[in-house]
């Protein structure tokens, strides 16, 4: 079996619309709007039009505010993530698990408190946070959004993946490998709000 790594990091912040609904955990509202995404993407494009009705050039006019958000793309990287969904097939649900979960919260803890991104290293690296909870089965991977807080978008910002050329975040999302992830959010001294979320093809708590 040829376990591999796939990983990426966000560090373009975006203000994206709040997800309707009740008062849930954040973090199982952001397991959701994956969910959402993955096994109805073409509908989860409508969400991502809507957003892009805000745009003049390359600001994201929030809406109710005078307040201008400017993006490194612009309309185009919000076309091209409508163009992606819109072919995208769907794919199955991705489960929770408390295990990845306790991973992410490690990592979002400890950039809270000194205000680093990325994904850690060393022994507060993905792969050792994630084996320090259980076993993982065919292959693990990470998203780190910084800036949002509503799960909507949280998801919206890593799908859209302003900035990013490889659209990691966004392949992660839709990697039909992954079978469950677990997602923890924090407070962020320079962003705000930090939320990670691992994923896994699957996984077994020790």
């Amino acid at each position: 079996m040829i376990r591999r790594l796939a990983f990426a990091l966000l560090l373009t912040v975006l203000v994206l619309l709040p997800a309707a609904g009740g008062a849930i955990p954040p973090e199982r509202g952001i397991l959701d709007e994956l969910n959402a995404a993955r096994t109805d993407p073409r509908a989860y494009a409508g969400h991502l039009a809507e957003y892009r009705s805000h745009f003049k050039g390359r600001y994201y006019l929030v809406p109710g505010s005078r307040t201008r958000i400017v993006t490194s793309e612009g309309t185009r990287g919000v076309d091209e993530a409508i163009r992606f969904l819109r072919r995208q097939g769907p794919l199955p649900p991705l489960g929770w698990s408390d295990g990845l979960a306790r991973a992410a919260a490690e990592l979002v803890r400890e950039q809270g408190a000194s205000g680093a991104t990325g994904h850690g290293s060393g022994d507060a690296g993905m792969r050792q946070r994630i084996e320090r909870q259980g076993e993982w089965k065919r292959t693990i991977g990470e998203n780190v959004s910084y800036g949002p807080d509503a799960p909507r978008a949280v998801v919206m910002q890593l799908i859209i993946d302003d900035g990013v050329p490889g659209r990691g975040h966004r392949k992660n999302i839709f990697s039909p490998a992954f079978g469950v992830a677990g997602v923890a959010c924090a407070p962020h001294p320079v962003y705000g709000t930090a939320c990670a979320i691992d994923f896994a093809g699957g996984f077994r708590e020790e």
